[in-house]
């Protein structure tokens, strides 16, 4: 055993508490500690954050850590303080003072680790000040986010080589549970790592055992998660798709005298905290979460995880259903599956890719109509935009150009309108009675300050009111008289709408095309998700053939295929038209993936020379 070794077996003892590592945690530590560049892909479970949190103890200076959830930071954090390990987050949760006394301790020596959000990267002079703090230590966590083609692109990891080098080229390692071959070599590639050591380990956790059942309401879905929980024992994890399903699902399990606690990020971070700790400590059998729950939490001895609705990719579904059996013991992992599952997942997808004449005709629109276009709702604007469009392709647009920094959504504080007059002075003085007076009042000074213009309309700053009538209450007023027809009116932000509104789209440099390559990426993923539902074959199978497993069989005499105990499904529907994925494998298991260029197509082709 070299002395690296031996000092990380001794860290692992002292400070973790484990006698050993697991599969591919030591030669993962090794290749950190030999100053290599390094992948790892460890399954769900398999203690990547201790392939960086040991060779931080072991090496000068600090460990810069990106994560990609505030959630998982805060719990990790959490754990390495209760172990004495000094470490701290950074991330918007945390005021600008709060943030100083963080980076100051780092600079300081006083941090080991320190974990960041990818986005402070381009917030102030956090980077500038990490420069002076000696990292030794690199380590991207969640690096799938860093591709495209992964299940939870971030576009802003795609600054992180630049970051690594701005940090003076430290040392970095690169974890995921969920990459396929093609998202492993998207990262190196992004991360500008050269030839780095990629340790893989097996993708098959052959105490878990995989079901789909077949239901076509909610209401089937509640009945068989019941029997599912009724017939099994020990802690579960329900996940479900929305905040409101995840409370309506909570109750229903209660009412069934069935333990159970919603948690979502819709709540309070002292009623989450509350919630963890009861199922961490067992006083409730069953936590019903969205799918941010388990990121870094450590519960072992989950026996039982139910996907109440079909996650949109393969990858997110591999890794919520991991979290069960961590203990090595034997542990389910159940899908009740309905086709229409599968609209919820096309809905972001297009919300996330807008269609490109809609956003293009939109920005003209609001080029055209000014500050007073531009501060229609959705539903509004896409009635101007005509057939075709709808309030959801708006909002996606709208999402779209905000990102490219072509528009600048109205500020919520914002106290300039545009109101126009559409009663007559006699209408008005025979619907507003003397119980009406500070309507009345608005309505002479609005009077005063258009007069006929008023008829047209006119813009002005409530806030220059006088003071029993500008400011918030003036807004409940002209909602009240626009519900009388008595005036019209609109809020508008202060200033342009427009970044440059002499521009055109153009000038923006919108990546179309990449844009495009990621809707029908995220499609393909969606329809492989489909198909591992619907697959008479191997449902371990699927899975380990789609991550590029070379422990892949026939048959693994554990899922509910090869136990024959999978339920009569209806046919599969076909995929939309139009959407022509490509797949690879055989005729039932076919994993999607995305059109290769001509470049990528000789590498494969020479790769596959070589092979065989």
């Amino acid at each position: 055993m070299t002395d690296h070794a031996a000092a990380a077996l001794a860290i692992l003892n002292q400070r973790f508490g484990y006698p050993a590592f697991r599969a591919g945690q030591a030669q993962a530590v090794a290749s950190v500690m030999a100053g290599n560049e390094t992948v790892v892909i460890l399954p769900t479970g398999g203690g990547k954050s201790l392939c960086y949190q040991v060779p931080a103890l072991l090496l000068p200076g600090l460990t810069l850590v990106v994560s990609p959830l505030i959630s998982l930071m805060k719990d990790q954090v959490d754990a390495l303080d209760r172990r004495g390990i000094p470490a701290a987050f950074i991330n918007s949760s945390l005021t600008p003072g709060q943030v100083s006394d963080r980076l100051a301790r780092a600079m300081s020596g006083d941090l080991k680790l320190l974990y960041v959000a990818p986005e402070r990267f381009s917030a102030g002079a956090t980077l500038d000040r990490l420069r002076d703090a000696r990292v030794s230590l690199f380590a991207v966590d969640e690096a799938h986010c860093i591709s495209e083609w992964g299940h939870d692109f971030r576009p802003s990891y795609l600054r992180l080589a630049a970051v690594r080098e701005r940090l003076g080229h430290p040392t970095i390692i690169a974890l995921t549970a969920t990459a396929t071959p093609h998202v492993r070599e998207d990262i190196v590639r992004q991360l500008d790592m050269g030839r780095p050591r990629t340790i893989v380990t097996g993708f098959d956790r052959t105490n878990l055992t995989y079901h789909v059942r077949s239901c076509r309401t909610d209401a089937d879905k509640d009945r068989a998660l019941v029997e599912e929980l009724k017939a099994r024992e020990g802690v579960a994890i329900v996940y479900a798709s929305t905040r409101k399903a995840v409370e309506r699902i909570a109750g229903m399990l209660t009412r069934k005298r069935i333990p159970a606690l919603p948690y979502h990020a819709g709540l309070d971070d002292a009623h989450r905290h509350d919630v963890q700790e009861a199922f961490m400590g067992e006083r409730a059998r069953v936590i019903v979460a969205t799918n941010a729950f388990g990121m870094g939490i450590d519960k072992p001895n989950v026996r039982l995880v139910v996907h109440h609705a079909m996650p949109g990719t393969l990858e997110a579904y591999y890794q919520e259903a991991g979290r069960a059996g961590r203990d090595g013991r034997p542990a389910e992992c159940v899908l009740l599956h309905a086709f229409r599952d599968r609209f919820t997942h096309e809905y972001f997808i297009k919300s996330a890719h807008p269609r490109r004449d809609v956003t293009e005709r939109l920005y003209d629109l609001i080029r055209r109509g000014g500050p007073r276009v531009a501060a229609l709702d959705a539903a509004a604007l896409a009635k101007k935009l005509g057939t075709g469009t709808n309030a959801r392709d708006v909002e996606a647009a709208l999402r779209l150009l905000e990102r490219a920094g072509a528009w600048r959504p109205p500020s919520p504080a914002g106290r300039r309108v545009h109101v126009r007059l559409l009663a007559t002075p006699e209408r008005i003085r025979t619907e507003l009675g003397a119980d009406r007076a500070l309507e009345l009042g608005l309505l002479r000074s609005l009077w005063r300050l258009g007069r006929d213009r008023l008829y047209d309309g006119i813009t002005l700053d409530l806030d220059g009111l006088p003071p029993a009538l500008g400011g918030p209450q003036a807004l409940d007023m002209l909602d009240r008289l626009q519900g009388q027809q008595i005036v019209e009116w609109t809020r508008l932000e202060a200033g342009s709408t427009l970044a440059r509104p002499a521009a055109t789209l153009d000038a923006f440099r919108i990546d179309w095309a990449s844009l495009e390559r990621r809707r029908k990426a995220d499609l393909d993923k969606l329809e492989t998700m489909q198909r591992y539902s619907y697959t008479e074959r191997c449902r371990r199978a699927f899975v380990l053939r789609y991550f590029g497993d070379p422990s892949e069989r026939p048959e693994c005499g554990a899922c509910d295929n090869c136990l024959g105990r999978s339920e009569r499904r209806p046919a599969r529907p076909r995929a939309a038209a139009g959407h022509k994925p490509r797949y690879i494998g055989t005729d039932d298991v076919l994993v999607a993936v995305p059109s290769e260029s001509e470049s990528q197509r000789a590498s494969r082709r020479r790769r596959d020379a070589d092979t065989s």
